[in-house]
C-alpha cells in the first residue's frame, strides 16, 4: 500500500509517499518495496550543485535494471514550491550528464515507481489509481529535496530515516 501525502504550509507545498506492507508479504513484494526505497536513496545521493537531472535518473534506472526491474516512464518527480507541480520534471531514467544543472535553492521531488514486470502502466477509471498492464507488482517512494550549497536536504525526512 502506498500512501502519498501533500502539505501546504506558509505558502509552500511539500510532497512525500511511503510504502506500507499489510500482513506477511511474499518475498518478491518485500524485495520490491526495499529495492524501490534504496533506488530513491541512490537518486537523492546524486543531488548537489553542478550535478545534472539526468544523473539522478540514470542512477535510479541502472539500479532498478541491475535488479531485473523496470522504471515507469509515464510519471516523474517534479519541481515543487509555491505551486504543487513546477518545472523541472525529474525523470527516474535517462543518461548521466544530461538535463538541467542543479543549483542551490532548487526544490523538487524524487519519486521512482519501479515494477517487478514490464514498465507499462494504465490509469484506472477513478482517475488516480495506476496499475501495471501485466499485473506485476509495483512500488513507489517519494521525498521532497532541497539542493543546498553542500549537497541536499530531505525536507520530508521522517524521524526513522537516515540519509
Amino acid at each position: 500500500l502506498n500512501i502519498d501525502i501533500t502539505i501546504f504550509k506558509d505558502d509552500f507545498h511539500g510532497d512525500t509517499s511511503k510504502m506500507f506492507i499489510l500482513g506477511k508479504p511474499p518475498v518478491l513484494a518485500q524485495r520490491l518495496v526495499d529495492l524501490t526505497y534504496e533506488a530513491l536513496k541512490i537518486g537523492i545521493q546524486e543531488v548537489k550543485p553542478g550535478a545534472k537531472l539526468g544523473d539522478i535518473g540514470h542512477k535510479i534506472q541502472s539500479f532498478a535494471e541491475k535488479n531485473r526491474c523496470t522504471i515507469v516512464r509515464e510519471y516523474c518527480g517534479h519541481g515543487i514550491g509555491r505551486m504543487f507541480h513546477e518545472d523541472p520534471q525529474v525523470l527516474h531514467y535517462g543518461k548521466s550528464n544530461t538535463g538541467m544543472e542543479l543549483e542551490a535553492g532548487m526544490t523538487f521531488t524524487i519519486e521512482p515507481m519501479i515494477n517487478a514486470g514490464k514498465r507499462n502502466v494504465r490509469l484506472l477509471p477513478d482517475g488516480w489509481t495506476v496499475v501495471t498492464k501485466d499485473h506485476s507488482l509495483s512500488a513507489q517512494w517519494e521525498h521532497t529535496i532541497l539542493v543546498t550549497e553542500q549537497g541536499y536536504e530531505v525536507l520530508t525526512k521522517r524521524s526513522d530515516e537516515i540519509f
